[in-house]
């Protein structure tokens, strides 16, 4: 059973224009997974009113959805063809792939978006796939746990056809912000694990400073707040700063050189040794900014480590 892309198109078009002004009614979509993302996914498009079916491969996961105003699809083909753009979030690529086999002729003109977790060469991989069978595909990474979806904090960056996310960006809107990154399928899934990298470093960065303070009678309740302003002020500004530097690989030390940060460094391994706290992190930072000094470039901004991360 093949559909074309009119016959998807009709109640999205009524989502974005309506006669004489006035509010257009939501559009319908539907859910692939129903696991703790998946299942948040469904409610913040049932929270925005849209018409929403779902499909999990354990129907009974469905059930307080369906309460809710769901329409549980009995079959993958038949949530395929329920109308609307195809939302998936399952466990994986191969997941994704075992649950739209043998569906390629039902795929034809619809669009999918899918935020299931994996690499940028998956995602490329499965864009290729998908236009091959004439399915409009849109990757993209969830940047929230399940219980922000839908939230004022929660954003979802996608990938592969800017065309498809301007013509759905209503309904995706529901589960937080839409960010374009472009026409290739992987730009999404490789933003999200260097962002989710950078999350790792700085949690990690916040324990080992709340196990210092910790061992001298701090509690991580009196020391947060002023980490988290040191964050989102000072450090926020040493990145935008050496965003620039890294792009033109110039590295002026004039806000604080190697020398003066390898320092420092030092005090840390030696706070951090005194009170039994381990070193593994800071050792880490260390050893980059030694080795540049070693090279010669110890007046340099921290942003020459670049040189020595990127090799």
């Amino acid at each position: 059973m093949t559909h074309e892309e009119p016959q998807e198109a009709r109640p999205e078009a009524q989502a974005d224009t309506a006669p004489g002004g006035t509010a257009p009614a939501p559009a319908p979509v539907t859910v692939l997974g129903l696991g703790a993302m998946g299942t948040a996914l469904a409610e913040a498009f049932l929270a925005a009113g849209h018409p929403t079916t779902v499909w999990n491969r354990t129907p009974g996961k469905a059930e307080p959805l369906v309460g809710r105003g769901a329409v549980a699809a009995p079959s993958p083909e038949a949530a395929i063809t329920a109308g609307g753009p195809i939302v998936a979030c399952v466990l994986d690529y191969d997941a994704l792939s075992s649950v739209l086999s043998g569906q390629e002729a039902a795929l034809s003109g619809r669009t999918l978006v899918n935020l299931t977790s994996g690499s940028p060469e998956q995602a490329r991989a499965f864009a290729d796939r998908a236009a091959g069978i004439g399915l409009h595909y849109l990757d993209g990474a969830i940047m929230i746990t399940p219980p922000g979806i839908g939230g004022p904090d929660a954003s979802v960056l996608y990938s592969g056809a800017p065309e498809v996310l301007a013509r759905h960006r209503t309904v995706l809107a529901a589960l937080g912000e839409p960010v374009d990154l472009g026409p290739d399928a992987g730009v999404a899934g490789l933003y999200d694990t260097a962002l989710l990298g950078l999350m790792w470093s700085a949690l990690s960065g916040w324990l080992h400073g709340v196990a210092l303070v910790g061992a001298d009678g701090v509690r991580a309740a009196d020391f947060t707040p002023i980490a988290t302003r040191w964050l989102s002020g000072a450090v926020a500004g040493f990145v935008g700063r050496y965003a620039a530097q890294t792009d033109t690989r110039t590295y002026p030390g004039d806000d604080a050189s190697l020398d003066v940060h390898l320092a420092a460094m030092e005090h840390l391994l030696h706070a951090s040794r005194a009170r039994g706290i381990d070193t593994t992190l800071p050792e880490v930072f260390a050893d980059q900014v030694r080795r540049a000094v070693a090279a010669g470039h110890g007046g340099d901004s921290y942003a020459r480590l670049i040189e020595v991360i990127a090799k």
